[in-house]
Order: C-alpha cells, then structure tokens, then sequence
C-alpha cells in the first residue's frame, strides 16, 4: 500500500457494519474460476506460472548483517490502520506484514502472489476472488485465514479516510470456498481494483481482538506502542520511543523460500534511528552511527560529504535514476481560504517566485522546474493537446480554463533583472483583475481593504532557507509573507483541520495513475480530514478526468487520459511548482552487496535486495 487515497461518505461507514464484509453464510459450489499466478494491469506480467525468482535478485545472498538508516520527526505508534489520522507511525512497519500480492521491481503495475497463491477476476473486472496459501502462518504460528483479510479490509476503510477512499469501490468481501475470498466492485470496468484489493496488508484478526500482557483489550482504533503480530519478513526485536526501532528477520518466515520473496529481506537486523534535524543526522552519518543516507538537500550533496572517509572510498557516493515514480512538489495554496480562491492571485504568487536565482544561490544549479503533476514520466502534458488528449479535453470544454487548448503549460522564467521586472508587471495586473489594489504598500482587497498575507507553514529548519528567499518579491506586490515552524505533532494536526494558508506539499505519482487521484485531488477528498487533497480542489471538470484515468481500458487511453488531468490541474494554478532534481543521492558506509545489474524500477532498491558484504565490511572498519 503506497497510495494516498480518498475519504468514502459517512453511509459508506454505517454500510460497513451493516454486513456486506463477511464469512460466507450458505456453502455453495464454487464457480469455475481461471486461477492466474499474477495481475498486470495492461499486458501479461513477465514471469511465467512456477518462476523461480525475479531476474535481479542475488539469490545466493547471504543472511547476516545490519541495515542502519535515518528517520525523520518521531514516532509514537505501531498501528497503521490510524497511521496518519492519530499519532506518528513508526518507519519500516511494512516489513511486518504481507499482502495478498507482491510487486515486481523490474516491471510497471504488475503482481504476483504471496499470501494468495492464485488470483481470478471476470473480464469486465467487476470482483476478482484470491485462493490463500495453506502454507500462510502469523509468527505465532497460526494460519493466515479469510477471516483475517476480511478483517483487515474493514478495519481500514472504517477508521481511515484515505484508506476508506483507496478502497472505496469494494462493495462486499466474503469467503467463497475453503481458502479463497471473493471481492465485488460497485461496478465493471476499473481494471485497478483487483491489484488495488492485491497490496491489501493483512492484519491479525485474532491478535487485535484479544489481550495484551496485561489483561487489557486491544483497540484497532487507538495508537499502540505494543509491538504487533506479523505474518511479514521481519518483527520488533526493540525500540525506544520516538528515537529508535530495531526490526529482526524472522528466521522461519513462512515465505522465505516463496519466489517473489527469493534474495531479498537479506539483512538480520534493519534499524532506523531518528533525528529532527539534517545538519544533526549527517554527523551521525559521518561518525558511522548510519549506514545509508538519502541526500535531500542540494547544499549538503555539493558541501557537506568532505571528509576522509569519503576520500578514502569507505563511504560511497552514488546517484540513482528513478524510473519508476514522478509527481509534483510545490507551494500549496489551501483554496478552502477565499483569499486563494480566484486562479488569477494563485498565478500571481507563481510569477512573484525567482527560481533561476533560487537555483543558482542556493541549489548549486543542481534543479530544474517541475512543469508537470506528473513529472518525470511519459504522463506529463507536453505542447498542445492533440488526439485522444484533445477528445478527452473537448468533454469538459466548457469547464476549464481556455488556456488549456491555447497555450501549453510553462512556468515563469527569470533569469535576469528584466524578466523578473516584467514578471512582477503580470503578477500586479493579475492581483489587479482579482479586485487587489496596493495601498500605502500594501496589497489590499478593493473592496473590503483586508490586506493579502500569507503564512507557510513548514516542520523542518531547512525549508527556511527555501521559503525566506520568496518573501522579497512577494513584498515588492505588497504581499506580506510569515513563516511559522511548528513541531511534528502540530503540523500534522494543522493539515488534518485544514488550519494552513500555504504549505510544502509533495505528491508523488506511479507508472499507471488510479484511484489514488481521487484522494489527491477528487472533490469528496476536499472536505475529508486526512486526504491528501491538501488543496481542497472542488472542480467537476477534474473530478470527470480522474474517472477517465481510472476506467482506461488500455495504456494508450491511460496515458490520453492523465495527460488531460495534468493539463488542467495546471492551468488551474492551484500550486506553485517547485523543483526536481530526478536521481535519489545517497551515501553509504561500503559494507554491502547489491545486484550487478539493479531493477529499472526499484531506484536503489535498498535495502530491499542488497546483503552484507563481510568484505567490504571489513575494510570499512568497525562501527561506532
């Protein structure tokens, strides 16, 4: 599960309980199914019935070794079912957990079994049934069983809203023979949801409702820091709360020997230790307190990894194409507010933005503009609409900005002392078109003299350096810009309540777009606590856009189709496009093995389908 997702009515919770989830009542004959070993949602999946493992997997590597790596904020919580909605959720707890089908790295959209040993769906996608392994065990050593992923199916779309929303669309889910569940759809022709059901993560239906230590009953609606039974790779060994988790390998894991578990989940112990700060977590990365560390930030790639053990290669340097994801990271408006609400102040504060210096002072010349919700991939709008991208758009005609079928979708460009004249120029006229007027150099409302000002609202030290640099040229349109940083827990509720004027947002974006665009930008997601329409987009036009990504019958149609939506999110303006830099930096200290030839789709793919190298390990030198 990696999606953000959209929040479902109130009656779809009150439906929930009402029974459509739940063991089958009556035996009947089970129909006849064509049982598949995999899903691939345009095309047949690489791997054949009875593959052995994936192609980029080392499946001679060695079990042995420690994985440390960096966390960020604090965590207070091991339940993913309110991750997000209620406390701070520990990292890596995925590792815990199986689904019903695992991802291949090396190709786009597909999946193969892993607690489900065979999957079958009609052709018009209106349900798709999943036959469990007997073989499924919980470290307890109890069977994985229907009534877990019943369990765990409701539990989700009842106390989350963006899982509510990602599984919004499965109606019923009841046991249609021994070992085999049966989902049903509100309706044919969603191609994703049979994959969608298959990254389900399967709780423990007995665990949660039993007992702790203590006598006390669980609750799957409150934070825990008891660590939970898995079916999943690794466990808990131990944590200290809000600075670190230590995960085991499980040594009789049920799957290990599975084929799409094969050379992976190599390392006996992964550790993530927690820092608030950057600056902080470098010096414990280069006292070799870290094995491996994911760069952010432009300076320190170009700055901060000047020291001996970098010069005498114990610690690698190395970048790392992503393939597989692109997205949008931005300054986000909350429309919700009606300061923001005309697109013409949203376009104003874009041209108001001087990025080629930002770039040049700050960045090192490293980034260049993000121009796209789908940047990085071959779902990017491009020039004008042509083709099926045109049909599409000619629908909602008379819902969109002209703009879309005018004039293709570019950022402002600076540069110099000129432009950035000129781009102030289009910045005040359109302030003007919106009912603004400067007065005593202040840019007020015409009509009710309320002055605009803009508080960004950040978590981290180091989005101050980013944010500062825009305020001058808001204040040349007598803009008055605050930064206010809060803490982890205040900034999450803040964005839950909505309580924000501007905010650094970042949505990423898959291969093969779905159902997550609901919750990213679907109009029922607006008003939802927890979805990730940050924004609080109401639009008809996008909310018929993201239906046509979603019902694409094939890849050509996909793509036509989120080309559409991207072009006009754009020209909404309900950003202000940021930067991308498109490789993952990393450092690490030289202790590990990887694949020679890694996964096109996996980035580093680590730790995943590394290994300890004793080696190298060796020659590294021991850890602090």
């Amino acid at each position: 599960m990696r999606f953000s997702r959209r929040s479902v009515l109130k009656s779809g919770a009150a439906a929930l309980a009402a029974g459509p989830f739940g063991r089958l009542a009556v035996a009947q004959p089970a129909p006849a199914r064509n049982w598949k070993h995999g899903l691939s949602l345009f095309g047949a999946p690489k791997y054949a019935p009875g593959f052995k493992n994936f192609d980029y997997v080392n499946v001679n590597a060695p079990k042995a070794g420690a994985a440390r790596m960096i966390a960020f904020g604090t965590f207070d919580n091991f339940n993913m079912v309110v991750g997000g909605v209620k406390g701070s959720l520990v990292a890596g707890l995925d590792n815990l957990y199986d689904g019903l089908m695992a991802p291949a790295l090396d190709e786009v959209s597909t999946e193969y079994g892993l607690l489900a040993e065979a999957v079958s769906h009609p052709d018009d996608f209106s349900s798709v049934t999943y036959r469990l392994r007997a073989g499924a065990r919980w470290h307890d050593g109890k069977p994985v069983t229907v009534d877990d992923v019943i369990y765990s199916l409701t539990v989700f779309k009842t106390h989350h809203p963006q899982w509510s929303a990602y599984y919004r669309h499965v109606t019923k889910a009841e046991q249609t023979g021994e070992r085999e569940i049966t989902f049903t759809f509100d309706g044919p022709g969603n191609r994703e949801l049979p994959q969608i059901v298959g990254q389900l993560n399967v709780l423990a239906k007995h665990w949660w409702e039993g007992t702790d230590a203590s006598g006390k009953k669980r609750s799957i609606e409150a934070t825990t820091l008891e660590p939970p039974l898995g079916s999943g790779p690794y466990r808990i060994k131990e944590f200290v709360p809000g600075r670190t988790v230590i995960y085991e390998r499980v040594a009789n894991y049920w799957a290990k020997d599975l084929n799409v578990n094969v050379g992976r989940d190599n390392f006996n112990e992964v550790r993530f230790e927690y820092f608030r700060d950057s600056t902080v977590a470098i010096e414990a990365f280069k006292a070799d307190a870290i094995d491996w560390r994911t760069e952010n930030s432009a300076k320190n790639w170009a700055s901060a990894y000047d020291f001996p053990a970098v010069k005498d290669k114990r610690v690698v340097l190395e970048e790392f194409p992503i393939n597989s994801v692109g997205g949008m990271q931005a300054f986000a408006f909350n429309i919700r507010r009606p300061k923001f609400a005309d697109p013409r102040v949203r376009r104003a504060f874009n041209f108001a933005l001087n990025f080629e210096d930002l770039n040049k002072q700050i960045f090192f010349g490293q980034y260049r503009r993000v121009n796209s919700y789908f940047e990085g991939l071959e779902l990017a709008a491009t020039g004008l609409p042509q083709g099926a991208e045109l049909a599409i758009l000619e629908t909602v005609k008379d819902k969109v900005p002209p703009e879309v079928f005018t004039t293709p979708y570019s950022n402002p460009v600076t540069g110099s002392a000129e432009a950035i004249r000129d781009n102030l120029r289009q910045a005040t006229r359109l302030l003007r078109e919106a009912g603004f007027e400067v007065r005593n150099q202040k840019l007020v409302n015409t009509k009710t003299g309320e002055p605009l000002t803009v508080e960004v609202l950040i978590d981290q030290p180091t989005w101050e350096r980013i944010v500062l640099p825009y305020r001058p040229s808001l204040q040349r349109l007598g803009i008055e810009m605050t930064v206010r940083m809060v803490d982890d827990a205040q900034y999450e509720n803040r964005l839950r309540q909505r309580d924000f004027d501007m905010i650094i947002a970042s949505w990423g974006q898959s291969l093969s777009p779905g159902n997550e665009q609901r919750g990213y930008w679907g109009s029922q997601a607006a008003d939802q606590p927890g979805s990730r329409n940050l924004a609080g987009i109401k639009n008809p036009a996008i909310d018929a856009l993201i239906d046509r990504v979603i019902f694409a019958k094939n890849r050509d149609e996909l793509v036509a189709a989120t080309k559409a939506l991207d072009r006009v999110l754009l020209w909404n303006h309900y950003v202000v496009p940021q930067w991308t830099y498109g490789k993952v930096r990393t450092a690490r200290w030289d202790r590990f093995g990887r694949p020679a030839e890694l996964p096109k789709y996996g980035a580093s793919a680590f730790p995943t389908i590394w290994w300890w190298d004793a080696a190298k390990a060796a020659k590294a030198g021991s850890r602090s």
